[in-house]
């Protein structure tokens, strides 16, 4: 084996298999003591390079803590170990598509911040814990999705998998919310009140904020309002003013991601529908926004939603009842597009419910009421499928749901507190959960856990 010096330290190379351009083997360890330095990389301490080709590492593995503060690339896996860390500076750059597998001893802390700390320049397969929802979230290509704990919904009734039922009949018109906890059967409590005492919300939600949108007022006979309450779900009190609608509406329906409200159609007085879409955008305050068109004119859609797609469904011009279902992408702006039909032709009224894979459409009818409960596959366009039968053939109660369960909640002919429930994962009939403080009808819902929000 042949020792070479150079300056005061050596290193050998045995049986002359380590070269420029040499293909090796696994021929042993190359072993340096103190600091070894390239143009792209410091390590620090005593520091092994294995599997070398050449002078190209295979595998490093890394004794004490490194701080990069400059561009790095490497190959191969990297390993932290117990008591060790790696600290990326905000003005260094890792290349990492040519490593296999990072390993981590103890835990990754990923980036943290509010949801006005996003910055602007989203690239796939991103991942930050957003501190204002309390969750992990990615970027997926298209929005920002977050994390759904089960165990959230389960385990913290007093901020998570909660719905809440507000405005409507009772039986004169009134501003009073009450809450339901999912994951438990039980009666609804008292909340708060709203803004505006009008019937037909458009309901929207995230995981933090429920919103009131629009509706249709008692005052000289009717009309329509363009005000947009909202609530934080996790705590009880008073709804506070988001902004307006565009387009003042009632007797509409809603759909939301945890990013973005839609409120589809409508009634505008005196006695005309609009097939207007408007959309605004959950975390901040402000007026709604044109999103695009609806292919029919009609009032009392039910919509139902998972994160990439909004399904509305049902509906009447006034006259004639639809059993018709158009779709949009929730993320993009554009016009309904054909989806399928429902088994029944029939006013919905927001009697919807979504899961993560599944739309559920509960009951419906003004004038004519039925119990029919169908179901639609958010992903594959197609004609809707029987699902079973709610309790009660009542008309223009309120709905909700969490990834597991949807609720109906009240009605009217003849006026009920009943809260029904079914389970979206399988078909079958709904069942009692428990009642409401008061009757209503024609009210509205939102929760803090539906579909639309991952379910992750």
């Amino acid at each position: 084996m042949a020792t070479f010096r150079v300056g005061v330290g050596s290193f050998n190379i045995q049986d002359g298999a380590v070269g420029f351009g040499t293909d090796t083997d696994g021929l042993g360890s190359l072993k340096v003591k103190g600091v070894t330095k390239t143009t792209d990389i410091k390590v620090s301490g005593a520091s092994t390079l294995t599997r070398y080709s050449g002078f190209a590492a295979d595998n490093i593995n890394q004794l004490e803590n490194i701080t990069l503060t400059s561009e790095v690339g490497t190959i191969g896996d990297i390993v932290v170990g117990v008591g060790t860390s790696v600290i990326i500076s905000s003005a260094s750059t890792v290349t990492v598509g040519t490593v296999e597998s990072v390993s981590i001893g103890t835990h990754f802390s990923p980036p943290t911040g509010g949801i006005e700390e996003r910055g602007q320049d989203f690239v796939e397969g991103m991942m930050r814990f957003n501190t204002d929802l309390n969750t992990m979230e990615f970027y997926n290509g298209n929005e920002w999705r977050q994390f759904t704990y089960i165990s959230d919904i389960k385990n913290s009734p007093s901020s998570r998998g909660r719905g809440v039922i507000g405005g409507g009949r009772s039986p004169n018109h009134t501003t009073s919310m009450e809450f339901i906890q999912f994951h438990t059967l039980g009666s609804a409590q008292s909340f708060g009140d709203l803004q505006n005492n009008s019937t037909y919300k458009f309901p929207n939600s995230s995981a933090v904020r429920g919103i009131f949108s629009g509706g249709y007022e008692p005052s000289g006979g009717g009309y329509d309002t363009n005000i947009i309450n909202y609530i934080t779900i996790a705590s009880a009190g008073d709804a506070t003013d988001f902004g307006d609608l565009v387009t003042d509406s009632g007797i509409g329906s809603g759909a939301s991601s945890s990013t973005r409200g839609l409120q589809f159609g409508g009634y505008v007085n005196p006695g005309t529908n609009h097939n207007v879409i408007q959309y605004i955008e959950m975390s901040t305050l402000g007026n709604s926004l044109d999103f695009g068109d609806t292919s029919t004119t009609l009032r009392g859609w039910g919509a139902a939603n998972s994160t990439i797609r909004a399904v509305i469904a049902g509906g009447d011009t006034g006259s004639v009842k639809t059993s018709g279902m158009e779709f949009v992408t929730i993320s993009s702006l554009g016009n309904g597009r054909e989806f399928g039909d429902l088994t029944l032709a029939r006013r919905l009224d927001n009697q919807n419910a979504s899961g993560s894979i599944r739309g559920v459409f509960l009951g419906g009818g003004w004038g004519s009421r039925t119990d029919t409960i169908d179901f639609v596959n958010f992903a594959s366009l197609g004609n809707a499928v029987d699902f079973g039968n709610l309790t009660n053939e009542t008309a223009l109660p309120a709905t909700c749901a969490s990834v597991l369960r949807g609720i109906v909640c009240g009605g009217y002919s003849p006026h009920v507190n009943i809260i029904e429930f079914v389970t979206i994962a399988t078909a079958g009939n709904a069942q009692d959960f428990g009642d409401m403080t008061d009757t209503r009808h024609a009210h509205t819902a939102v929760s803090d856990c539906h579909g639309g929000l991952g379910g992750y």
